[in-house]
């Protein structure tokens, strides 16, 4: 069981993120990225495409028609860390695979997620995080994460909503905030090997740029909230924001490489009731 140190935690209550290279081995990627081919092939409303190439941009729910990724958002490395800080339990507010394809990913403007989460969704207070696992290697080519440190400290920042730069939807930050940020706390770039994990606060703000290498940049988010702090509207159908706030039940630490049964409820599809939307 993966548990934070005193020193991780005051890395993450600093910087607003904490990063764990290597967590994951070679073996537990590799069975994650053997289904992704078949997962950006599916001709699915919560496969969302590049602006200007078909190449996917996010798969979202994954975790619901796929076994291995299912077996994923139950895993304790990822989730204990967070049920730790927020001492209680968590549930999947949002699950999604990001691809950034080589040559053709495209830019994740500069944003908050508890923004999004807090205007779009409800969401009470920023008492959920997101989980990032890279399921290639990150290196400075391949358009890596960035994040301003420390500035999860101003709380929610005012956004506009761009519609326009790239096929998904952004309440995005302005570049006059960015850049009085970032000229208080610099820009880092957490880079390593595939298996690294990321952690980090839903108000640090962060962003990434095109991939323009032509290697692969896929990573999976999960974004785990405190089942007490769960969203309180359905604006948005439920592949982008999970309406089910039943706390997550881990499995044990091997579930990436041992057949668990797990349940699969979207297997055959999106049910209904999950896109019809309340405003």
């Amino acid at each position: 069981m993966k548990q934070l140190n005193e020193t991780e935690i005051q890395e993450f209550e600093e910087k607003g993120y904490i990063f764990l290279p290597s967590l994951f081995t070679q073996s537990e990627m590799d069975a994650l990225t053997s289904q992704l081919d078949d997962i950006f092939a599916k001709d699915v409303i919560s496969n969302v495409r590049e602006k200007n190439s078909n190449a996917v941009r996010t798969s979202f729910a994954v975790q619901t028609y796929n076994p291995v990724f299912a077996r994923l958002a139950r895993h304790p490395r990822m989730v204990n860390p967070v049920e730790q800080i927020y001492g209680e339990s968590v549930y999947m507010h949002q699950f999604k695979v990001n691809a950034k394809a080589a040559f053709d990913g495209d830019v994740w403007q500069w944003h908050q997620d508890f923004g999004n989460w807090h205007t779009e969704d409800h969401m009470p207070e920023p008492r959920a995080m997101n989980i990032a696992i890279f399921l290639d290697d990150v290196s400075e080519f391949n358009g890596p994460l960035m994040f301003i440190p420390g500035s999860h400290k101003w709380g929610v920042l005012d956004a506009g909503h761009d519609t326009e730069t790239t096929s998904y939807p952004l309440w995005t930050l302005d570049k006059k905030t960015i850049s009085s940020l970032a000229n208080k706390g610099g820009i880092v770039a957490p880079k390593g090997p595939a298996g690294s994990m990321l952690l980090f606060h839903s108000c640090l703000v962060h962003a990434s740029g095109p991939n323009l290498s032509p290697w692969n940049r896929r990573t999976v988010y999960l974004s785990l909230c405190a089942v007490s702090n769960h969203i309180r509207r359905f604006q948005r159908p439920g592949y982008l924001a999970h309406r089910q706030f039943d706390p997550i039940q881990c499995l044990p630490d091997d579930c990436l490489l041992s057949n668990y049964d797990v349940d699969l409820p979207w297997v055959d599809g999106i049910p209904e009731d999950e896109l019809t939307t309340v405003k």
